[in-house]
């Protein structure tokens, strides 16, 4: 009992003296001076900084396409190109339908986009789409409808196709559809009328391909499509001859959404017309069979908006309400 008491007082005399030590140290840290105070103003602009959201990503998509499927990489190289130029990030949006493409150009959900001359016009006039550039192919801001048959068909004509079966690209494509709707309007037919069966494709590459393989007996397709396979992978536009050509028609478009600031408009638009200019750009460009980019006037795709009038002006009923 007596060492209990002996060890206790012995910790209490030792728990005395740190206490006075660090009293002591206290005392003479004092004595040195009036206290500083500690700044956190750097600590609160750090957090600050930290707080900021990071510069929103550029969204891109893909409607109208120059190249088939198989080219669809470089467009997304493309648009890693132009995210580095600009030091920002860059979101692809994969849709296959033109369409929704439209729609997201529409509701602001895209801020970029390839399209094709159809959804162009349908867009620009409904809800104020932007043309920013245009891809020169081959020398010209131009492409064509081709109307293709097995290599092996006896088919000569367009005429030639009525009661047989025929591929469309997509319902707002202008090579894919609209122009050869326009041709039956001409004739006083529909494709209900015309044709024994139709189908879509979503995709040119997949026409040509059909028609190859004998799923179909025609197709209306994007000549830049058919002239790149024919160039790069000649497997199934060999197996096809060109029954039609078309008229020229303004090429496929580079689009922006209505609201995107006037800088960042102007910023895109110089990289697409200088990108020729560049070597990594140069490189992007000949993978993608395109010569450069160039400025282009709305007035190129009046010829689409004349068909998409016509035709309106052949359905049942319009020349009652008109």
């Amino acid at each position: 009992m007596q060492k209990n008491r002996e060890g206790l007082l012995k910790n209490l005399v030792w728990s005395c003296g740190l206490v006075f030590a660090a009293g002591m140290l206290l005392v003479s840290c004092s004595d040195r001076g009036p206290s500083k105070k500690i700044s956190l103003e750097k600590t609160e602009v750090l957090q600050k900084r930290a707080e900021q959201p990071r510069e929103a990503a550029l969204r891109f998509a893909v409607g109208g396409m120059i190249t088939p499927k198989e080219g669809f990489i470089y467009y997304k190289e493309l648009f890693d190109y132009l995210g580095k130029k600009m030091g920002r990030p860059v979101e692809f949006v994969d849709r296959e339908k033109y369409d929704e493409i439209n729609r997201m150009v529409r509701d602001e959900q895209l801020d970029v986009a390839f399209v094709c001359g159809g959804p162009y016009v349908d867009g620009h006039d409904e809800f104020g789409m932007e043309l920013l550039a245009a891809p020169q192919a081959y020398g010209k801001t131009v492409y064509y409808s081709y109307i293709i048959v097995a290599k092996d068909s006896p088919l000569k004509s367009f005429a030639d196709l009525r009661g047989k079966t025929f591929a469309f690209a997509d319902p707002l494509s202008n090579s894919g559809k609209l122009v050869p709707e326009y041709m039956l309007a001409k004739m006083g037919q529909t494709p209900d009328t015309f044709f024994k069966k139709t189908i879509y494709t979503y995709a040119h590459d997949k026409s040509i391909k059909a028609v190859a393989q004998g799923v179909v007996d025609g197709a209306a397709v994007d000549s830049l499509i058919w002239e790149y396979a024919a160039r790069v992978n000649p497997e199934f536009t060999s197996r096809t001859k060109i029954i039609v050509k078309s008229p020229p028609y303004g090429i496929p478009p580079v689009v922006v959404r209505k609201g995107l600031s006037a800088p960042l408009k102007k910023e895109l638009r110089a990289l697409l017309l200088n990108a020729h200019q560049d070597k990594e750009g140069r490189e992007l460009l000949s993978k993608m069979m395109i010569d450069r980019f160039v400025l282009i006037d709305d007035s190129a795709y009046d010829t689409i908006r004349e068909m998409k009038k016509w035709i309106a002006g052949q359905a049942p009923g319009a020349r009652e309400t008109h």
